[in-house]
């Protein structure tokens, strides 16, 4: 099954338990608005027919909101994003993760130069 999780996180957690409690909370909103923008771009790329692989994308945040897990349940989503011999790739899970991934790296260089 497809899926994206930000990882790498688990060093920054510990930082995070000691650091200032505005850190901890900008750090959240990051995470949540990446998480969220990495949600829908998958919505929006991920193709059509009908309807229940978009449906099937789902957003969870955890570890004290350091952590977006962005997955599509159903069943083949692996077969759309990775294709199989006799059909071709569809990616919609890379291309969103690329996106999110250089604005969380971006805002978090923003956030750590303060």
């Amino acid at each position: 099954m497809a899926s994206v999780e930000f990882k790498g996180l688990n060093e920054l957690m510990d930082y995070f338990k000691k650091a200032p409690k505005l850190a901890q909370t900008e750090m959240t909103k990051i995470v949540k608005h990446c998480g969220s923008m990495c949600h829908i771009e998958e919505q929006r790329k991920v193709p059509v027919d009908t309807g229940f692989l978009k449906r099937s994308i789902f957003i969870t945040i955890k570890d004290l909101g350091l952590t977006a897990k962005i997955e599509p349940t159903a069943n083949y989503a692996s077969y759309v994003e990775y294709g199989t011999r006799k059909m071709n790739a569809q990616p919609y899970v890379r291309p969103a993760y690329d996106k999110a991934s250089k604005e969380f790296v971006e805002r978090t260089n923003k956030l750590f130069k303060k």
